[in-house]
């Protein structure tokens, strides 16, 4: 090798060695890159990246910062434009609607049928109703069968038990029933149920009454405040003397409950009356205080039945009690529905008194004929008013 080779080789080392040592310095001084996030496909060429959309196969996507969106809040609908001459306003409505079962029945008891809304006229504290919904279907019962089982006489608890097995006896695959007996205080036997094996398995549970006192109003007034709130049309079935002893509640009290309580009906059957009339029948005049007890007693029992638009019955023999449960049966699951929204829309809390008549399609007395064209005499079962509250059923 030549000088002129070594000199060129000592020099191209010097350059190399001094390269080296200036290009760390160079990279810490210029800025550096984010690395790329995905490795680039070299088959495809890279699209323009456009707003709004990714550009290429990963691109960037035009997603608003937090403080623009902030800042941008999307724009208040326009107000409508008011006509001209047209007052501002608003609207409230709340129409009270009030519902009324009835029953309609020939003088021995016999449901008829097949009456129209036409035939029928509401007054309301006089004022004549425009009726809106008028029904009449077979519907499935919801009740509660409400028996006094207290240890006074052996023959009342009998009648009372008989009385009831009875009812059960009537009851059909769909109808609702609970079993409630009262002594000094309710109790429930079985809560509603359709199993009418549990029915009369309640009633087989009343053997051996544990107290004398037979305290009616508390029970009543207990029973109501509990199915009162159910959906629909209740119906109270009350097996008893109609005698109170040692009740909390007054009277009044309890009809003030009847008052104010929609949609609660009450059949009443009363027990013991052949054994009251023969008690009655010995002791001859001296039995002035006995009589008018229980002429209060049944007095009570015909005024639950009707402030509720429901029947008292007051049978003298065992023989008259299926009869009683068919005929209660029949009412229950065959009365008109009636609706109206009345003409007195307040609902300040008064008690509005009801009436209900029949009329011919020519606005006459309606006249009701047997299958003979005789004339046969009607009867008509409703509710005697109702308390006009908030919310009327």
């Amino acid at each position: 090798m030549g000088k002129c080779s070594t000199r060129k080789l000592l020099l191209t080392l010097v350059l190399f060695a001094l390269a080296c040592s200036v290009l760390p310095l160079v990279a810490q001084d210029a800025p550096q890159q984010p690395p790329s996030q995905s490795p680039q496909n070299p088959n495809k060429q890279d699209a323009p990246a456009e707003a709004g959309g990714p550009g290429g196969d990963v691109g960037p996507y035009a997603i608003p910062k937090k403080k623009e969106e902030e800042a941008t809040p999307p724009p208040a609908p326009e107000k409508p434009k008011k006509i001209e001459g047209m007052p501002d306003y608003s609207i409230k409505v709340d129409v009270p609607l009030v519902n009324l079962d009835v029953l309609v029945t020939t003088k021995d008891g016999q449901f008829i049928p097949n009456l129209r809304k036409d035939n029928f006229r509401i007054f309301e504290d006089g004022a004549p109703q425009t009726i809106s919904n008028f029904n009449q279907s077979a519907a499935p019962i919801t009740a509660v069968l409400l028996v006094e089982y207290a240890s006074t006489n052996y023959n009342y608890m009998y009648e009372a038990l008989n009385a009831s097995y009875n009812f059960a006896a009537t009851l059909k695959p769909e109808d609702w029933i609970a079993v409630v007996s009262y002594d000094m205080r309710p109790q429930i036997l079985t809560d509603f149920t359709q199993d009418k094996r549990a029915v009369l398995g309640a009633l087989n549970t009343l053997r051996i009454p544990g107290f004398s006192e037979r305290n009616l109003f508390d029970a009543l007034y207990d029973t109501i405040d509990r199915v009162e709130n159910l959906e629909g049309r209740k119906y109270i079935i009350l097996v008893s003397t109609g005698k109170d002893t040692f009740s909390k509640l007054n009277l009044d009290q309890i009809l003030k409950k009847l008052k104010t309580t929609q949609n609660v009906t009450i059949y009443a059957v009363s027990i013991g009356r052949a054994l009251r009339e023969m008690m009655e029948a010995r002791m001859g005049t001296g039995g002035g205080l006995i009589t008018t007890d229980w002429l209060q007693a049944d007095n009570q029992m015909n005024t639950f039945a009707h402030m509720t638009g429901g029947r008292a019955y007051f049978p003298r023999f065992d023989g008259e009690l299926p009869e009683i449960f068919h005929d209660i049966g029949n009412d229950i699951r065959n009365q008109y529905t009636i609706a109206y929204h009345p003409t007195n829309p307040k609902l300040d809390g008064s008690y509005r008194k009801l009436k209900v008549e029949l009329v011919a399609p020519d606005g006459g007395p309606l006249k009701v004929k047997d299958q003979k064209g005789k004339d046969v005499k009607f009867q008509i079962y409703a509710r005697d008013g109702y308390t006009a509250k908030h919310q009327v059923e």
